[in-house]
């Protein structure tokens, strides 16, 4: 099953060049409007769930899975990494 957000941003325009803020603004107008006026619920826990992954997936990689840089990078705890990777399968 395709996570709304996830398609939603796949049919974005690529030919502009939008900062993340705007990138999220645009996604997040576009899923309300496919709401067709009911209201969003979980809103909040899934927006986080949709960025909070990628995130952690991308800075362990840039840090070739080193705990203890990724932590820094994201300006968290190394623990509090760990818990999100354990929450994301990420190990």
């Amino acid at each position: 099953m395709n996570n709304p957000i996830t398609t939603l941003a796949s049919e974005m325009p690529s030919n502009h060049s939008m900062s993340l803020q705007e990138s999220v603004n645009h996604t997040l107008q576009q899923y309300i409007a496919k709401l067709d006026g009911q209201a969003p619920s979980n809103l909040y826990e899934l927006v986080l769930a949709e960025v909070e992954k990628p995130l952690l997936e991308m800075v362990l990689k840039l840090t070739n899975n080193n705990q203890s840089k990724a932590a820094i990078a994201l300006g968290l705890s190394r623990g509090t990494l760990r818990k999100k990777m354990a929450i994301y399968d990420l190990n």
